[in-house]
């Protein structure tokens, strides 16, 4: 799934993949806020960014969050 940011493609699609359990998820990423928490529907682990990163996405996904993507700073 693509979407316009800033003028910008981005891809808003990305599977998170968590690091406790090993369960993936495809999720749309929102366009305009930063996921700093995501839960694991198979184990229930509350995902936090790594140290460095902006969001979940950035940490466990697939694919960067759309600002990252477009090359700005995230949230």
């Amino acid at each position: 799934m693509c979407s316009v940011y800033n003028g910008k493609s981005v891809e808003l699609a990305s599977t998170i993949t968590c690091p406790q359990c090993g369960y993936t998820s495809e999720e749309i990423m929102p366009i305009d806020a930063c996921a700093f928490f995501y839960e694991c529907s198979n184990c229930k682990t509350r995902l936090r960014p790594k140290q460095g990163d902006c969001c979940v996405y950035c940490s466990y996904g697939t694919v960067k969050c759309p600002p990252i993507q477009i090359g700005d700073n995230c949230c």
